[in-house]
């Protein structure tokens, strides 16, 4: 199947074959004629799938197709390098320039962005925060939105945002179509959607909860005191090899980020770092650095699980493993995109194995584990007699309604 057989205009196959792509994912097969319908829809899809042009693509096409004035298109994402990667893969596939688009994140010049409204866009790609901000200042007109689109939807949930979601859409038009786009799928998110959509379409192109296919993850069982040493030790045994090329690094805390960084800088590896609390210029220089392979290595928070968008990171390194099995899922997506294969290593504490089972029965995979020599690793207790495939959902891509649940 190509492009054009998905009902998609021919701006957008043009657009598509010159960006290299030439066959859809399968998120994309299912998701661009129910949303060329007008359908609302949920696409539950594990990352790095390619969610983002499956609703670009028809979106960039309906709004193509007559012209109106106000925003028409309202993305909403949960962090700022998210956010950024939407509004360039925007910028990519839209022919048609005069439907501009502008982003709205914190961390960048507000005065800058309400300056950039009063001159008009059709699409407004923006982080929850800021949004209500230039909306309660009366800036942010969303009366006259048709789509709106929730990407990542339950990371906006997880960090807090669903009373700033309610308030969103307050404000936006009951008539609309909505679309909401993420890698898992949990109650709270069926939860949003009964209470949001109309209908919708519930696509699942993976078991909800998977991580990458093509990612080989191991967890390297250590004690908590030698957790860095290892890390060390894997990073400096394989530089001369160069097969660790690029390298993720994920720590817990904005505070981790910044300890391990520097342990690795004074120990000559080229790296940098994002979290929180560095400002956007930070931000963005240290992902640009990353990707233009300036930096070897980078360490992040669950920051970063998100919206990078980085070729061939050949490898994800959970220094810590995270508290949220999601995030798990998440974090190993970085690598293994594309049709590439990519590692994902885990150093995992005996206080992480409660965190390790966890992850495991949600992905319903069990990960190789390893004892490396002279790290005080603890020999994991042995996994649970029931089968870890009993967790999976062993079904292919479906698509169907997506029914509430009744009243009790």
């Amino acid at each position: 199947m190509n492009f054009s057989q998905l009902g998609l205009a021919p701006a957008q196959v043009s657009a598509c074959e010159s960006l290299g792509y030439t066959e859809p994912t399968p998120i994309q097969k299912q998701a661009i004629p129910v949303i060329l319908s007008g359908q609302d829809l949920i696409g539950c899809a594990e990352t790095g799938t390619g969610k983002t042009a499956a609703f670009l693509l028809p979106i960039i096409q309906k709004i193509s197709d007559r012209k109106r004035p106000g925003i028409r298109v309202l993305v909403i994402a949960p962090t700022r390098e998210l956010a950024l990667q939407i509004q360039k893969n925007y910028g990519e596939l839209n022919q048609v320039k005069s439907n501009r688009s502008l982003i709205a994140i914190g961390g960048a010049n507000t005065r800058t962005q309400i300056a950039e409204l009063r001159r008009g866009a059709a699409v407004l790609i923006a982080t929850p925060g800021r949004l209500l901000d230039l909306s309660e200042r009366g800036e942010a007109d969303l009366s006259t939105v048709e789509f709106l689109v929730l990407d990542e939807a339950d990371r906006m949930l997880d960090m807090g945002f669903l009373p700033a979601i309610r308030r969103v859409l307050a404000l936006v038009p009951a008539k609309r179509q909505t679309l909401l786009f993420s890698a898992t799928m949990s109650s709270s998110i069926e939860s949003l959607a009964r209470s949001t959509m109309k209908q919708p379409q519930l696509i699942e192109v993976s078991p909800r909860g998977r991580a990458a296919r093509m990612v080989e993850q191991t967890a390297y069982s250590v004690s908590q005191e030698n957790k860095t040493a290892l890390l060390l030790d894997l990073l400096e045994r394989e530089r001369e090899s160069e097969s660790l090329e690029k390298v993720l690094v994920f720590t817990r805390t904005r505070r981790g980020a910044e300890r391990l960084s520097h342990i690795l800088k004074a120990r000559d590896h080229s790296v940098n770092r994002i979290h929180a609390d560095r400002s956007q210029p930070q931000r963005e220089t240290a992902l640009r650095d990353f990707r233009e392979g300036r930096s070897r290595v980078l360490v992040a928070t669950d920051i970063a699980a998100r919206g990078l968008d980085v070729d061939a990171v050949s490898h994800v390194i959970n220094y810590d493993v995270p508290a949220a099995p999601e995030d798990y899922v998440h974090r190993v997506g970085r690598t293994g995109r594309a049709g590439k294969t990519g590692q994902a290593i885990s150093i995992v504490a005996p206080v992480d194995e409660l965190s390790m089972r966890a992850i495991e029965r949600l992905t319903g995979q069990e990960v190789k584990r390893v004892v490396p020599n002279g790290f005080g690793g603890l020999q994991p207790v042995a996994a649970p007699t029931r089968t870890f495939a009993r967790f999976a959902r062993a079904r292919s891509t479906t698509v169907r309604s997506f029914r509430p649940r009744r009243a009790r």
